[in-house]
């Protein structure tokens, strides 16, 4: 099992930028894909980005393809998600999850953190 910890959310004003962070430690972690969702008050739990254990694949959710950027430094056990151009409708709690393969289901992860409140406003 590997423990997961988000850091880097905070207060934005729209067409700001953030940077969040997830670090792993237990389990050997630059094998499994991980993934960012994220999930508002009252709405289900959406899809984000998700990268694969090389850092090669990465795959993003429609309402933020072309804003938000995911990486990793294998060598750190972290991830990283880039907040670009924010709107206050990614007002919501970000969560990163771990698992063994590329996946937009939040079912794939079975480690999760958990999670850091970001909060964008008009």
């Amino acid at each position: 099992q590997v423990q997961l910890v988000e850091s880097g959310g905070g207060l934005v004003q729209a067409g700001d930028s953030l940077s969040l962070s997830c670090a792993a430690s237990g389990r050997v972690f630059s094998n499994l894909a991980v993934a960012w969702f994220r999930q508002a008050p009252g709405k289900e739990r959406e899809f984000v980005a998700v990268i694969s254990g090389s850092g090669g694949g990465t795959r993003y959710g429609d309402s933020v393809t072309g804003r938000f950027i995911i990486s990793r430094d294998r060598a750190k056990n972290m991830v990283y998600l880039l907040l670009n151009s924010l709107k206050p409708e990614d007002t919501a709690t970000y969560y990163c999850a771990a698992g063994a393969y590329m996946s937009v289901a939040s079912a794939s992860f079975t480690s999760w953190g958990q999670g850091t409140q970001v909060t964008v406003s008009s």
